[in-house]
């Protein structure tokens, strides 16, 4: 089944000035060590037993073998569910992550249009190819996070509170694999379809008017339990479009179910971080790998 994915001119002025501005300024696009398949024979789930055409490919960036620590992160860029912002929270955070010893695959996951489940689908299999493929690329099995700014953030917050340990019936080997992040970055995110939300993410994911419990089902700080991963977020006070609500409720949460957690609340920089640049947006780079050594999934040395 396929869908269609056209988007009118206006539905790019609905999107907050805030997620707009990230799109400028475009940088060169560096050339992955891998490409691969997200999804095998060309065909990918929507839902409902359902499947739609798909040639979607994850880039994969690995560390200089002599830097290499072991640890990789599925990266799902931001982009209010309308695009992909990779030019700045994607190929530079990769090389920034290569030369720090980390694995990094960059996820541009499928745009919903209200296929809500498609999204989480992606980030899923993303995190199951990412696991098959550990040996390959020296990746430890059990050091594989998963990072997401804005909405990529809300993809990456049900990444972290919807998952499986795999079907071990599957005739598909990928399939079989736990498709559980090891730990969880989350930056500026999107967490809630509730009251702080933003609108025009809930929109294109579940619609305006949602079922109550659809809305619950994606608001992750409502999902959050013992087996979550731990989790770093990072998220300015000012943030007008993606409140930092987001954060604090998912770190609340958290901390209700003894699951590590550590919030870096900024004193400015709005949505994206004055551009994804500067020293607020090195701040963050900084403390988050400080957290991960902490959870001993890094070495001291990597930092």
């Amino acid at each position: 089944m396929k869908r269609t994915a056209a988007f009118a001119l206006v539905a790019l002025f609905a999107v907050a000035p805030g997620l707009l501005a990230q799109s400028a300024a475009p940088v060169a696009k560096p050339t992955p060590t891998h490409r691969v398949p997200l999804w095998s024979a060309g065909k990918a789930p929507i839902g409902g037993g359902k499947t739609e055409d798909c040639t979607k490919e994850l880039e994969v960036f690995l560390p200089p073998a002599d830097k290499a620590n072991g640890a990789a992160i599925v990266l799902c860029p931001g982009g209010g569910y309308i695009r992909h912002v990779t030019d700045r929270e994607g190929y530079p955070i990769a090389q920034w992550l290569n030369e720090h010893g980390i694995a990094c695959v960059i996820l541009e996951y499928r745009l919903p249009d209200l296929h809500y489940q498609v999204p989480l689908l992606d980030a899923q299999r993303a995190i199951r190819v990412t696991r098959a493929n550990a040996t390959a690329w020296k990746i430890n099995p059990k050091r594989i996070g998963i990072l997401g700014f804005s909405a990529g953030g809300h993809v990456a917050s049900t990444a972290l509170t919807h998952f499986n340990a795999g079907d071990a019936a599957n005739a598909d080997p990928i399939e079989r694999l736990s498709c559980r992040p090891d730990f969880g970055w989350l930056v500026y995110p999107v967490v809630t379809m509730g009251q702080f939300t933003h609108t025009g993410s809930k929109e294109k994911l579940i619609g305006s008017n949602a079922a109550p419990e659809l809305v619950r089902l994606y608001s992750n700080e409502l999902q959050v339990t013992a087996e979550t991963p731990p989790t770093f977020l990072a998220h300015a006070i000012d943030d007008k479009p993606v409140p930092p609500e987001n954060s604090r409720q998912f770190v609340a949460a958290m901390k209700q179910h003894n699951v590590p957690v550590e919030l870096l609340e900024l004193p400015s920089g709005g949505h994206g971080l004055n551009g994804c640049k500067g020293p607020l947006w090195e701040q963050w780079k900084a403390a988050a790998l400080k957290w991960l050594a902490a959870q001993k999934l890094i070495p001291q040395s990597a930092l």
